[in-house]
């Protein structure tokens, strides 16, 4: 059927978020009984081409978002993706979420507080008095512990790392509930290309304002090389963010207001994740993680 609908150039849409009530009338126009599709619309459905391999757990869920353009700074609708509900409408895990953030802002964290002991401190060579004779407590040096400016038992020692590894599909789970509440908090916005027509940052700030993007963006898209003109777009640019598909994090996607993927970076994303959800020798990446396996 969804061949079918390819080779046609047919739009189907059964349900469209909220976004869909903003498109412009050349390119859906919807009645009461059905979806009719205007003769000058040339925007095909798109669909990532991995979902025969790896089938919906449950197709009531799925979800669709607009694609829009990044060429102009007006608002256009391009066409219409829709998202793998395994991906994009899991169940918003929050504590998941919550372990994986504090994992990826400890394993990268190493503590320097250092405390010296009683044999690293200065002075405190002699006794300070004789063992006996004197009614005082016996003491064999200045520096122990019990006495001010002495060393200091069982303080912290640097470097210390905190870094400790979070379960594999713990991991995964993070990404697919993040991806699921950005979509479902409208904060999840898909672009046909990366491509803008100019380096100026003016464009990148326009575009953010016409398009409500709010106050940090995020662009993801499949490759690790941008093109010349949204680098150097986005490099005066503090809140405005390019990252790579592969490179896509928890921590990144919390901290930024606004995610942005392309198409090409939607289908690298599922393919990844669908990938790992339904590999067969997942009993292996449950084992406990050891550091020279890598």
């Amino acid at each position: 059927m969804l061949n079918l609908l390819n080779k046609t150039k047919c739009i189907l849409i059964p349900n469209l978020r909220k976004t869909a009530s903003r498109a412009t009338h050349d390119v859906v126009k919807e009645s009461s009984s059905e979806v009719a599709v205007s003769k000058t619309t040339t925007a095909p459905l798109i669909l990532p081409q991995n979902w025969p391999q790896y089938e919906p757990m449950n197709r009531a869920v799925s979800r669709q978002v607009w694609i829009e353009n990044i060429d102009d700074v007006p608002e256009r609708k391009v066409g219409i993706i829709e998202l793998h509900p395994d991906v994009f409408a899991t169940q918003p895990r929050v504590d998941v979420i919550q372990e994986n953030i504090e994992w990826q802002r400890k394993y990268r964290y190493v503590s320097f507080a250092h405390t010296k002991t009683r044999a690293e401190v200065r002075g405190g060579g002699r006794k300070p008095w004789p063992q006996k004779g004197m009614g005082r407590a016996r003491h064999g040096s200045i520096r122990s512990p019990l006495f001010r400016g002495g060393g200091v038992a069982h303080g912290p020692r640097s470097p210390t790392t905190h870094f400790y590894m979070l379960p594999f599909y713990k991991r995964v789970m993070g990404l697919t509930a993040t991806l699921s509440v950005k979509l479902a908090q409208d904060d999840l916005h898909v672009i046909d290309t990366v491509d803008v027509p100019t380096q100026d940052p003016q464009f990148i700030k326009e575009l953010i304002k016409e398009r409500n993007w709010g106050p940090s963006v995020l662009i993801v898209d499949r490759d690790d090389i941008f093109p010349e003109n949204i680098s150097y777009a986005t490099d005066a640019l503090s809140y405005v963010n390019l990252m790579p598909s592969y490179g896509l994090n928890t921590y990144s996607m919390l901290k930024h207001d606004t995610l942005v993927l392309t198409v090409n970076a939607v289908k690298h994303i599922e393919e990844r994740l669908l990938y790992q959800l339904h590999r067969t020798d997942a009993i292996k990446k449950q084992g406990k993680f050891k550091l020279d396996q890598v």
